[in-house]
């Protein structure tokens, strides 16, 4: 039996890349004035989000996770098909938009009793969520059933990380996501965070002076990471991720493959912009790379 491939608006593969897979993407919805929310994507575009975020600097926009019906809309067209459906949602300890889901699936299984909806809390957002998906999808096109594909996603979950910076810490200290008093003593120094996820949390892993040395130390943190799992970038799918400013995203992108290639025999890395769900906590500038291993390795 067939089945549909779902997610959130946290995997930030844009527009066309869904289309083109037949991937249903659930948006969250985005706020500058606490009141009027909109859907990322459909009703406000990533640029334009980030283009309002860099003139009103003083403002601090806030996300909302997607309705129970919102999944519900989702789900039904697919269920009325005969098609099962894997739904695969950002981190619960950032949204819960893993609960809306799941709650939506509960109330369509009397329902629709012959169809499975599996509803996967991926442990990991962004750039690193739409990898994941995007092996799924990977995975699918291999001809896996649903319940081998079920299997693969538990297997290759936990190998995801996301390695990035920010260009400070505002966001991050309204977000919640980091300490008042770290924030506050790291702004008054201008120093820039290190930043993992990995298991869906996010961690420090390091400080540097300036933006240049950030970008450096997140490469120099990506082949660490590689020699201490005792893995090649080979078996694994990587990416870039960025907020605001592609170009700079294009020259991290090359710096990182000029490290890789002396360790590995990756010659491409694909760029994502950040969307709305996680830029409200990470500003305007975040830049990183999101990793993951493929199924089959």
């Amino acid at each position: 039996m067939a089945y549909q491939i779902i997610t959130d608006g946290s995997c930030d593969l844009g527009q066309e890349i869904p289309k083109q897979a037949g991937i249903t993407v659930v948006p969250f919805y985005v706020t500058f004035d606490g009141q009027n929310y909109r859907k990322e994507i459909e009703e406000i575009s990533v640029r334009e989000f980030y283009q309002l975020m860099v003139d009103h600097p003083d403002q601090f926009p806030k996300s909302s996770l997607p309705s129970v019906q919102d999944y519900v809309d989702a789900f039904t067209p697919f269920l009325k098909e005969g098609k099962d459906v894997i739904c695969l949602c950002i981190t619960i300890k950032f949204s819960g938009s893993y609960n809306s889901a799941k709650t939506a699936a509960e109330l369509l299984e009397e329902e629709y009793p012959n169809q499975r909806i599996a509803v996967i809390d991926t442990t990991v957002d962004t750039v690193l969520q739409g990898l994941l998906v995007l092996e799924v999808l990977r995975m699918q096109q291999a001809g896996f059933s649903f319940e081998e594909t079920l299997e693969r996603i538990e297997r290759i979950k936990p190998t995801g990380r996301i390695i990035f910076t920010v260009g400070n810490y505002e966001y991050l200290i309204h977000g919640g996501r980091i300490g008042k008093v770290m924030g506050t003593a790291a702004s008054t120094l201008g120093i820039r965070p290190l930043i993992m996820l990995r298991e869906g949390e996010i961690f420090p892993i390091g400080i540097a002076r300036n933006r240049k040395k950030s970008m450096k130390r997140l490469i120099e943190q990506t082949k660490e990471h590689f020699s201490k799992i005792g893995e090649s970038p080979d078996d694994y799918q990587i990416v870039v991720g960025y907020g605001y400013d592609y170009q700079e995203a294009v020259e991290f992108r090359d710096q990182l493959l000029t490290s890789l290639k002396t360790y590995s025999n990756i010659t491409d890395i694909d760029i994502y912009q950040i969307g709305a769900t996680i830029g409200v906590h990470t500003g305007p500038y975040p830049i990183g790379l999101g990793l993951l291993r493929k199924y089959e390795k």
